[in-house]
């Protein structure tokens, strides 16, 4: 299952929503930027992030304009279900820009980062990082990623929306280049849903576009199966039947090793040269007849020269 919320700014409140407790290993909450837990590096904020990582199913999030980009940049890039990640703690991770990712059986693109609006107000490196707005590279890798799946996925999380989703919830509101970047893909590419926050909003625009806040979508309810790891058969031994081990003993087979069997051979010195020569070993034979067991015994013979 795939569940998708909008800004959290650093309130844990939301991870206590009920409807969470349903998601299990396999599934994920996706934040739709402004995830704001990684801002001061304080140890309350490490012990945030920590427990936010021990949680029991995935918490992703792309970033929006209200990150610590030093910060954030601390962590190592790793690759994770197809696409480029930060892992943050344990089951926490930043998705990267112009990723696509198989989550929870859905493919999912991913584009964080936006531009903040009162930018001049500001200071850069202490509240405002310019690192906020993507780089040409990530915009051509996001294009360059979602042609290479064939321009079709099942979802697009942003921050930003597409410029015709910020003119029709806004009113015509100034654009930027992220949201007219946006645009391209909503024109071109197929999805089953588009998510994004930075508005504010908890809006459904029929039929496939969400505008999020603090509530949160379901996006996909589909629940994952177990898989089952396949167990080692350890070989069978074979099994000697109580009617063959009589047999053998009939026709005077016996297992010269079976220290406890009372039809153990019993072997004899019978040939003694009286010197330090050769001694023979003859082995007593059981036999049985007319139902009484006899016994052949050989006697000792010496040749003189």
């Amino acid at each position: 299952m795939i569940y998708i919320t909008g800004d959290t700014h650093a309130d844990f409140n939301r991870f206590k929503n009920p409807i969470l407790r349903k998601l299990k290993k396999e599934d994920a909450l996706i934040i739709c930027g402004d995830f704001g837990f990684i801002w001061d590096g304080s140890p309350g904020e490490k012990k945030l992030l920590k427990k936010i990582g021990k949680l029991p199913y995935n918490v992703l999030f792309v970033e929006g304009t209200h990150e610590n980009y030093d910060l954030l940049e601390e962590y190592e890039v790793e690759e994770w279900c197809g696409g480029k990640t930060r892992l943050i703690s344990g089951r926490l991770r930043q998705l990267m820009r112009g990723q696509v990712f198989e989550i929870a059986e859905k493919t999912v693109f991913t584009f964080g980062g936006g531009q903040t609006d009162d930018i001049y107000e500001l200071q850069e490196g202490s509240n405002w990082w310019q690192r906020e707005i993507p780089s040409d590279e990530e915009l051509r890798e996001g294009l360059d990623n979602l042609k290479e799946a064939g321009n079709s996925v099942d979802f697009i999380v942003t921050y930003e929306p597409p410029a015709k989703m910020q003119d029709f919830l806004i009113g015509g509101g100034d654009r930027n280049h992220i949201n007219t970047y946006l645009n391209e893909i909503y024109d071109n590419a197929e999805y089953t849903g588009w998510f994004f926050g930075k508005l504010h909003l908890n809006k459904l625009i029929p039929p496939k576009y969400h505008a999020v806040y603090d509530g949160i979508v379901v996006a996909d309810k589909t629940k994952l199966k177990k898989k089952k790891e396949p167990k080692e058969k350890k070989p069978k031994e074979p099994k000697v039947s109580k009617k063959s081990a009589k047999t053998d003993k009939k026709r005077g087979k016996f297992d010269l090793d079976d220290a406890d069997s009372k039809d153990a051979v019993k072997l004899e010195h019978i040939f003694d040269d009286g010197d330090d020569g050769d001694k023979s070993e003859i082995p007593v034979i059981p036999e049985e007849k007319n139902g009484a067991r006899l016994h052949k015994r050989t006697k000792n013979k010496q040749e003189e020269d």
